[in-house]
Protein backbone atom coordinates (compact mmCIF):
# COMPACT_ATOMS: atom_id res chain seq x y z
CA UNK A 1 0.00 0.00 0.00
CA UNK A 2 1.47 3.46 -0.86
CA UNK A 3 1.37 5.98 1.66
CA UNK A 4 0.37 9.41 0.26
CA UNK A 5 -0.74 11.78 3.16
CA UNK A 6 1.48 11.76 6.34
CA UNK A 7 0.40 13.29 9.94
CA UNK A 8 3.39 14.32 11.88
CA UNK A 9 2.86 15.03 15.53
CA UNK A 10 5.31 16.48 17.51
CA UNK A 11 7.63 19.09 15.32
CA UNK A 12 11.00 19.18 17.33
CA UNK A 13 13.92 18.17 15.00
CA UNK A 14 13.29 14.84 14.49
CA UNK A 15 9.34 15.51 13.74
CA UNK A 16 10.59 18.37 11.65
CA UNK A 17 13.18 16.94 9.30
CA UNK A 18 10.89 13.73 8.52
CA UNK A 19 8.35 16.21 7.80
CA UNK A 20 10.54 18.24 5.14
CA UNK A 21 12.30 14.95 3.71
CA UNK A 22 8.25 13.94 3.28
CA UNK A 23 7.81 17.50 1.17
CA UNK A 24 10.83 16.89 -1.04
CA UNK A 25 9.49 13.57 -1.95
CA UNK A 26 6.37 14.45 -3.35
CA UNK A 27 4.00 13.83 -0.12
CA UNK A 28 1.69 15.76 1.57
CA UNK A 29 1.59 16.31 5.07
CA UNK A 30 0.12 17.88 7.90
CA UNK A 31 2.70 19.02 11.43
CA UNK A 32 1.26 19.23 14.47
CA UNK A 33 2.20 20.44 17.71
CA UNK A 34 0.81 22.89 20.50
CA UNK A 35 4.03 25.05 20.27
CA UNK A 36 2.78 27.53 18.15
CA UNK A 37 6.41 29.47 17.27
CA UNK A 38 7.62 25.44 15.88
CA UNK A 39 4.11 25.77 13.72
CA UNK A 40 4.40 29.01 12.57
CA UNK A 41 8.14 27.67 11.09
CA UNK A 42 7.29 25.07 9.97
CA UNK A 43 4.39 26.44 7.70
CA UNK A 44 6.73 27.90 5.13
CA UNK A 45 7.47 23.67 4.49
CA UNK A 46 4.86 21.33 5.30
CA UNK A 47 1.72 21.51 3.34
CA UNK A 48 -0.69 21.83 6.40
CA UNK A 49 0.38 23.00 9.83
CA UNK A 50 -1.64 22.97 12.91
CA UNK A 51 -1.53 24.36 16.39
CA UNK A 52 -3.97 21.05 18.77
CA UNK A 53 -3.22 19.12 21.73
CA UNK A 54 -2.74 15.53 20.28
CA UNK A 55 -3.81 14.12 23.23
CA UNK A 56 -7.30 15.33 22.53
CA UNK A 57 -9.68 13.12 20.88
CA UNK A 58 -12.06 15.69 19.75
CA UNK A 59 -9.46 17.88 18.33
CA UNK A 60 -7.62 14.74 16.39
CA UNK A 61 -10.86 14.31 15.25
CA UNK A 62 -11.47 17.65 14.14
CA UNK A 63 -8.30 17.84 12.19
CA UNK A 64 -9.52 15.10 10.07
CA UNK A 65 -6.30 12.63 11.68
CA UNK A 66 -8.19 9.36 10.75
CA UNK A 67 -8.33 10.32 6.51
CA UNK A 68 -4.08 10.47 6.63
CA UNK A 69 -2.24 6.89 5.28
CA UNK A 70 0.42 7.16 8.13
CA UNK A 71 0.44 8.98 11.50
CA UNK A 72 3.99 9.55 13.10
CA UNK A 73 4.02 10.14 16.73
CA UNK A 74 7.31 12.29 16.99
CA UNK A 75 7.18 14.02 20.50
CA UNK A 76 10.25 13.16 22.44
CA UNK A 77 10.24 15.20 25.60
CA UNK A 78 6.58 14.27 27.09
CA UNK A 79 6.31 10.30 27.31
CA UNK A 80 2.59 10.69 28.34
CA UNK A 81 1.96 12.49 25.82
CA UNK A 82 3.50 10.40 22.88
CA UNK A 83 1.88 7.09 24.65
CA UNK A 84 -1.44 9.31 24.09
CA UNK A 85 -1.00 10.34 20.69
CA UNK A 86 -0.24 7.37 19.70
CA UNK A 87 -3.30 5.41 21.42
CA UNK A 88 -5.72 8.01 20.28
CA UNK A 89 -4.72 7.34 16.24
CA UNK A 90 -4.84 3.88 16.72
CA UNK A 91 -8.21 4.27 17.78
CA UNK A 92 -9.38 6.49 14.94
CA UNK A 93 -8.05 4.28 12.77
CA UNK A 94 -4.63 5.54 11.08
CA UNK A 95 -3.86 3.09 8.91
CA UNK A 96 0.01 2.81 10.09
CA UNK A 97 1.60 4.84 12.90
CA UNK A 98 5.17 5.22 13.27
CA UNK A 99 6.03 6.56 17.07
CA UNK A 100 9.83 7.70 18.19
CA UNK A 101 11.31 6.03 21.32
CA UNK A 102 13.12 7.74 24.11
CA UNK A 103 13.74 4.52 25.84
CA UNK A 104 13.80 0.76 25.74
CA UNK A 105 10.62 1.55 28.64
CA UNK A 106 8.72 3.59 26.30
CA UNK A 107 9.34 1.61 22.96
CA UNK A 108 7.77 -1.11 25.01
CA UNK A 109 4.78 0.10 25.83
CA UNK A 110 4.48 1.61 22.71
CA UNK A 111 4.27 -2.18 20.63
CA UNK A 112 1.88 -3.48 23.48
CA UNK A 113 -0.15 -0.92 21.98
CA UNK A 114 0.80 -2.37 18.61
CA UNK A 115 2.05 0.76 16.93
CA UNK A 116 3.17 -0.60 13.67
CA UNK A 117 6.93 1.07 13.78
CA UNK A 118 8.71 1.90 17.09
CA UNK A 119 11.92 4.08 16.44
CA UNK A 120 14.66 5.11 18.60
CA UNK A 121 16.36 7.89 16.97
CA UNK A 122 19.15 8.47 19.46
CA UNK A 123 20.16 4.60 19.68
CA UNK A 124 20.04 3.60 16.13
CA UNK A 125 22.33 6.43 15.25
CA UNK A 126 24.91 5.58 18.19
CA UNK A 127 24.71 2.25 16.65
CA UNK A 128 25.58 3.07 13.21
CA UNK A 129 28.31 5.86 13.71
CA UNK A 130 29.91 3.39 15.92
CA UNK A 131 30.18 1.00 13.42
CA UNK A 132 31.68 3.82 11.26
CA UNK A 133 34.43 4.51 13.30
CA UNK A 134 35.61 1.37 14.25
CA UNK A 135 35.33 0.29 10.10
CA UNK A 136 36.64 2.75 7.53
CA UNK A 137 35.39 1.37 4.92
CA UNK A 138 31.88 1.24 6.28
CA UNK A 139 29.90 4.55 4.99
CA UNK A 140 26.38 3.30 6.17
CA UNK A 141 25.18 0.44 8.48
CA UNK A 142 21.13 -0.67 8.76
CA UNK A 143 20.37 -3.42 10.90
CA UNK A 144 17.57 -5.51 9.24
CA UNK A 145 17.00 -7.82 11.87
CA UNK A 146 19.43 -9.17 15.20
CA UNK A 147 20.59 -11.31 12.65
CA UNK A 148 20.84 -9.61 9.13
CA UNK A 149 22.50 -6.43 7.97
CA UNK A 150 22.78 -4.00 5.13
CA UNK A 151 25.37 -2.10 4.62
CA UNK A 152 27.68 0.51 2.29
CA UNK A 153 30.91 -0.16 1.83
CA UNK A 154 33.89 1.83 -0.14
CA UNK A 155 35.78 0.54 -2.91
CA UNK A 156 38.99 0.08 -1.16
CA UNK A 157 42.05 0.50 -3.13
CA UNK A 158 42.85 -3.46 -3.25
CA UNK A 159 39.50 -4.00 -4.60
CA UNK A 160 39.92 -1.32 -7.55
CA UNK A 161 40.06 -2.76 -11.40
CA UNK A 162 38.11 -6.34 -9.98
CA UNK A 163 34.96 -7.70 -11.18
CA UNK A 164 32.35 -8.95 -8.86
CA UNK A 165 33.50 -12.70 -9.62
CA UNK A 166 36.65 -12.28 -8.96
CA UNK A 167 36.22 -10.48 -5.64
CA UNK A 168 33.88 -13.10 -5.09
CA UNK A 169 31.92 -11.98 -1.47
CA UNK A 170 29.38 -14.60 -1.41
CA UNK A 171 31.60 -17.17 -2.00
CA UNK A 172 34.08 -16.74 0.29
CA UNK A 173 32.47 -14.49 3.42
CA UNK A 174 28.84 -15.49 2.31
CA UNK A 175 27.62 -12.09 1.73
CA UNK A 176 26.10 -10.29 -1.75
CA UNK A 177 26.46 -7.28 -3.28
CA UNK A 178 22.84 -6.40 -4.57
CA UNK A 179 23.79 -2.94 -5.56
CA UNK A 180 26.64 -0.82 -6.97
CA UNK A 181 26.69 2.95 -6.45
CA UNK A 182 28.84 4.28 -9.50
CA UNK A 183 29.49 8.10 -10.32
CA UNK A 184 27.59 7.54 -13.38
CA UNK A 185 24.66 6.03 -11.21
CA UNK A 186 23.35 3.15 -9.16
CA UNK A 187 23.68 -0.77 -10.74
CA UNK A 188 20.98 -2.53 -9.31
CA UNK A 189 21.61 -6.29 -8.90
CA UNK A 190 25.23 -5.75 -10.05
CA UNK A 191 26.39 -9.32 -13.04
CA UNK A 192 29.28 -11.33 -11.61
CA UNK A 193 31.49 -9.18 -14.24
CA UNK A 194 30.64 -5.49 -13.26
CA UNK A 195 34.13 -4.19 -12.24
CA UNK A 196 35.07 -2.15 -9.15
CA UNK A 197 36.61 1.10 -8.85
CA UNK A 198 37.99 3.12 -5.77
CA UNK A 199 35.06 5.29 -4.64
CA UNK A 200 32.59 3.01 -5.97
CA UNK A 201 29.90 2.21 -2.92
CA UNK A 202 28.92 -1.55 -2.61
CA UNK A 203 25.30 -2.26 -1.24
CA UNK A 204 26.07 -5.94 0.73
CA UNK A 205 23.39 -7.83 2.56
CA UNK A 206 24.30 -10.59 4.90
CA UNK A 207 24.67 -11.61 8.30
CA UNK A 208 26.12 -9.25 10.82
CA UNK A 209 29.45 -12.01 11.31
CA UNK A 210 29.61 -12.76 7.39
CA UNK A 211 29.44 -8.29 6.46
CA UNK A 212 32.40 -8.12 9.66
CA UNK A 213 34.48 -10.82 7.66
CA UNK A 214 34.32 -9.16 4.34
CA UNK A 215 35.09 -5.89 6.04
CA UNK A 216 38.20 -7.29 7.62
CA UNK A 217 39.19 -8.29 4.91
CA UNK A 218 39.11 -5.63 2.71
CA UNK A 219 40.34 -3.22 5.55
CA UNK A 220 43.84 -5.48 5.39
Amino acid sequence: MKMNQFVIIGLGRFGASIGQELIELGYEVLGVDRDEEKVQEMSRILTHTVVADATDEDTLRSIGARNFDCGVVAIGDDVQASILAAILLKELGVKKVVAKAVSELHGRVLERMDVDRVIYPERDMGIRVAHQLVSPNLLDYIELSDKYTIAELGVPACLAGKSIEETNPRGRYGCSIVALNKPKGMIVAPTATDTLAEGDVMVVIGTNEQIEAFQDAIGQ
